[in-house]
């Protein structure tokens, strides 16, 4: 607001404000009257010109007041003489019987009306975050948005009832309307936390009751996972799905013996990882599906080390025994590599023969799943506000967003108001795994809901409140408090600060995944890192597997908190991202003992390393040309960053090292060049190598020595 348009709100000149604004505000930078100052600054001197106006009139009135009592002598009822003294009392209890009116609400097809109120000894204090909607704060105040607005304007401040002010402007105006407000701490404002807190309180064991089990199928692909829970349910979802392949989390419950199984079909392992690492845990069991035909693959691999990292009990599913040339023994000592000993081999590991097609041993492998969770004990309270786990959400086109929650404690009702991430809502329908409508749901029950703000995430916790106000006040909190916190991220563990946190006390076991590209590599390594374990760490390796670093490994070490090791091998391009967007330490090695004595000098506080590798650059080699005294040059295209002629490089294929070196000749057409971009062609030839063949990868980096 500028000075000239405040001289003429006020009526008094700009050098009035001038030298008040200087001399008893202290506000600086005013040159002339056409220098702007702040709201803030503004609505001070506003309030310092109106209190001298008000100061100035009470003087000029007292004077006037006790000119006239001298000139008239009052007198007393009884024709005496009274004193000033008796005068001033009387005027003060005069003006104590008078009531006091305060601004009520406009009814509507009526003129604005004011009511008297009964005086009150006790002042209200009002709770105002750091800023607040003019609404929300004329409601609070319980005053019309139009009195408010029209108090903002005098101050200098232009807002609408739909837009916010801030604490320091909320508080003088209710200052000058004679209201206490008082800035939300933090604590009050923070009650998701302290809901969270309340949810995972432990109940009374009288208040427990059995609930049924949560469980997951996983195992390769085309192992017989769906056709494995179509037997189940007696659905044909197979048919339904795009090639076959399961392409969404669904959630079904069924019932054996009178008691219940609650199934989640997610695709493979990755989903159940995925909401591992976001907080959510959902599994009781996990069966893992093993073809009888095929044995142990990559992604049942995979699949053990992520319930193993989850801490889930495994029945193991072996599917169909009904093909010809099986070898189910062989299964079974596949499986002990893996340190799942079956209850015939005298291991604790049960395992069933199935098929899905034939409908052979379903019944026992049901029975085996309610046997498992009897021994777990798997209880919860039915009989308080639901917590549940969204499983997967979507835009429905007519219905607006649709969550799948799946109910972990309480029971959640129709009508009940929920939040989950940064959505919140009314439940409106809910809709059982059968497709039909239901009022309420209990715990370890899937049911689809509507009426949210907007979709939420898989993986979010949901929570059950009181009241709508409630539970939007809790979700403005959060993304506020999501919004400050976004540049912030949790530390996940690496070799640069491994010792520190260890000495802290902040790690008791060290994590690794170790990828190579062959299968003795990887039992050499993590026979020797596992001897590294001192009193303070355990070093853990949770998964091994041949092949390049992908997302799935870096998903598995996001929710550990490992270490990726990588021998001979290298992460793909998306890998690389995840990881970076992750935080996930990825070391890469040539020689295995240069592994051994980095994760030893790091277990024992003596890593120091002095350079960095940065990749610059990718090409992809397109056509190979033979060249006489020249040897192999790869006509190759810039996929990422750049290629530049003094980079090393690196040659892969399949995401495995061939080779490591340096580029002998870097040229666009026939000329040389010093680097080539992304997109454009070059030929390249390697110092030394011509093993070139199309398809292969040029990865190209530098070596930066990282400043202590």
């Amino acid at each position: 607001m500028r000075i000239y348009e405040l001289s003429k709100l006020l009526k008094v000149t700009s050098k009035e404000i001038m030298d008040a604004a200087e001399k008893e505000l202290g506000i600086e930078g005013i040159k002339n009257h056409m220098s702007s100052v702040r709201e803030l600054d503004a609505a001070r001197i506003q309030k310092l010109f109106l209190k001298t106006r008000e100061a100035t009139g009470k003087k000029e009135t007292s004077n006037k007041s006790v000119a006239k009592t001298k000139d008239k002598k009052p007198k007393g009822k009884d024709g005496k003489k009274v004193t000033p003294e008796e005068t001033t009392k009387a005027l003060e209890e005069k003006k104590k019987a008078r009531p006091r009116r305060s601004l009520q609400k406009k009814e509507k097809g009526k003129k604005q009306q004011y009511r008297k109120t009964k005086d009150t000894d006790e002042e209200k204090e009002y709770l105002v975050g750091e800023s607040i909607v003019v609404k929300d704060f004329a409601e609070l105040l319980d005053i019309p948005v139009n009195a408010l607005i029209t108090k903002l304007i005098t101050n200098g401040v232009m807002a609408n009832l739909n837009q916010e002010i801030d604490f320091d402007i909320a508080y003088l105006i209710a200052e000058e309307m004679g209201i206490s407000i008082q800035r939300m701490e933090d604590e009050e404002e923070d009650g998701i936390e302290f809901l969270q807190e309340e949810f995972d309180s432990e109940d009374d064991e009288a208040d427990l009751q059995q609930r049924p089990p949560i469980v997951t199928v996983m195992g390769h692909v085309d192992h017989g996972k769906t056709s494995l829970l179509d037997a189940i349910r007696n659905t044909n979802i197979t048919v339904s799905e795009a090639g076959g392949i399961t392409q969404h989390i669904g959630a079904s419950v069924i019932e054996i013996n009178g008691k219940k199984i609650t199934f989640l079909d997610t695709p493979g392992h990755e989903a159940f990882t995925a909401m591992r690492s976001r907080g959510a845990k959902v599994t009781d069991i996990a069966i893992l599906v093993v073809a009888a035909d095929d044995g142990i693959m990559p992604q049942t691999i995979e699949a053990i080390n992520h319930a193993k990292a989850a801490e889930v009990p495994i029945i193991v599913a072996i599917n169909k025994i009904d093909k010809p040339n099986i070898n189910i023994d062989r299964v079974k000592q596949e499986l002990a590599e893996y340190k799942l000993l079956t209850e015939e081999w005298g291991g604790d590991t049960i395992c069933v023969e199935v098929s899905a097609l034939k409908r052979i041993g379903i019944d026992e492998l049901l029975e085996m799943v309610l046997l498992v969770a009897e021994v777990e004990e798997l209880k919860a309270n039915p009989n308080r506000l639901a917590k549940g786990t969204i499983i997967e959400a979507n835009l429905d086109k007519g219905r607006g967003p649709v969550a799948t929650v799946l109910i972990n404690k309480g029971t959640l009702h129709k009508g009940d108001f929920i939040i989950t991430g940064t959505s919140y809502g009314k439940v409106r329908v809910m809709i059982n795994s059968r497709g039909r409508r239901i009022i309420s749901a209990g715990p370890s029950t899937p049911v689809e809901v509507t009426g949210l703000s907007e979709v939420p995430e898989a993986g979010d916790i949901m929570y059950a409140v009181k009241d709508e106000k409630l539970a939007k006040s809790m979700v403005e909190t959060k993304k506020k408090k999501t919004k400050a916190d976004s540049g912030k991220t949790n530390p996940k563990v690496s070799l640069d600060d491994l010792f520190s946190r260890i000495q802290a006390g902040e790690i008791k076991d060290l994590n690794l995944i170790v990828k190579a590209d062959v299968k003795g590599s990887i039992e050499a390594i993590k026979q020797s890192l596992e001897k590294l374990s001192i009193e303070e760490v355990k070093v853990n390796t949770i998964h091994g597997g041949v092949g390049g670093i992908n997302e799935t490994d870096i998903m598995l070490a996001s929710a550990s908190n490992a270490i990726v090791i990588g021998f001979n091998v290298r992460p793909t391009s998306s890998a690389s991202e995840l990881a970076k967007r992750e935080n996930v330490d990825i070391r890469t090695y040539r020689v295995i003992y240069n592994a051994i004595d980095d994760i030893e000098a790091a277990v024992k506080g003596m890593l120091d390393p002095e350079f960095k590798e940065i990749v610059i650059g990718r090409a992809e080699v397109r056509a190979t040309f033979k060249v006489p005294n020249a040897g192999t040059i790869a006509g190759s295209y810039v996929i990422s960053g750049k290629i530049t002629r003094k980079s090393k490089i690196r040659l892969l294929r399949n995401d495995i090292v061939i080779h490591e070196g340096e580029i002998s000749s870097l040229r666009r057409f026939k000329d040389d060049a010093s680097e080539v971009v992304t997109g454009y062609e070059c030929g390249i030839s390697l110092d030394k190598f011509n093993d070139i063949k199309d398809g292969d990868i040029i990865e190209a980096y530098i070596m930066e020595e990282i400043k202590r």
